[in-house]
């Protein structure tokens, strides 16, 4: 499928358009260099979305997702999730300020391409990967959840989380999993990278425990606003956590 395929669907202005590309890159840094991370955090919030061909950029904080309380915050680690309408924009990355600041302290990288094959739901009030037109896709599967959650709801759902990240670790079809977040309580997420679409589909519509927090999520109440979409991943290098990560995608 080419870039040229991609296109708005809906009712026009209902929804924004498919991106080209999108990206994650998470930089890690010895814990030192951590204050000098988080400056980085709030420097480049708007510097991220003033690259050219940016349609959408969030600077994140990572933990293990385990319980999505402050427990799992890793200062080591921090990521930029970035939304490109160019893909030769996404390429020359690496040359803006924003990645050369990073480069400056990090002591590893690791990068995600990826195209998008189904969202739902909004982030800041947008749909920043738009409603892409379904098409198979028989490589490695990315998977982006995002919510933010109701104060009132915060203890219910923090209940919720252990056994859904238990039952993970028993999946050998997710090769990559990384719990992302604007802020250490409230607006949590998931990045997670999985073999194929089948096994992702069989963990979140048939496996008990998540079947049991989606329910949960329908009758409580538990977010305010929540995203959940998959992309094909296109290719993933560098290193995390001292591992390599190398990924490359099927072609659709």
């Amino acid at each position: 499928m080419s870039e040229a395929d991609y296109k708005v669907r809906g009712a026009e202005g209902a929804r924004e358009a498919v991106p080209a590309l999108v990206t994650l890159d998470v930089w890690g840094v010895p814990l030192t260099r951590a204050p000098r991370a988080l400056a980085r955090m709030g420097l480049d919030r708007g510097g991220a979305r003033r690259i050219p061909g940016v349609t959408f950029a969030k600077m994140l904080g990572t933990g293990s997702g385990r319980t999505f309380t402050t427990r799992d915050a890793d200062a080591r680690h921090w990521a930029a999730l970035i939304v490109w309408s160019d893909a030769g924009a996404a390429e020359s990355f690496a040359t803006s300020s924003v990645a050369r600041g990073w480069q400056s302290i990090c002591d590893e990288h690791a990068r995600f391409t990826m195209r998008p094959l189904s969202s739902r739901g909004t982030w800041a009030g947008r749909q920043p990967f738009g409603d892409p037109i379904a098409h198979r896709w028989d490589g490695p599967i990315a998977a982006v959840t995002r919510a933010r959650i109701r104060p009132s709801q915060w203890v219910d759902f923090w209940r919720s989380v252990p056994a859904v990240s238990g039952d993970l670790d028993h999946i050998e079809g997710v090769t990559f999993r990384l719990g992302i977040g604007e802020a250490p309580v409230g607006l949590q997420g998931t990045f997670s990278v999985w073999r194929d679409n089948a096994t992702l589909t069989d963990f979140a519509h048939r496996r008990s425990p998540h079947q049991q927090a989606m329910q949960r999520t329908v009758d409580t109440g538990w977010y305010a606003e929540e995203l959940f979409a998959r992309f094909a991943l296109l290719s993933a290098t560098g290193t995390y956590g001292d591992q390599p990560v190398s990924i490359t995608g099927a072609t659709s």
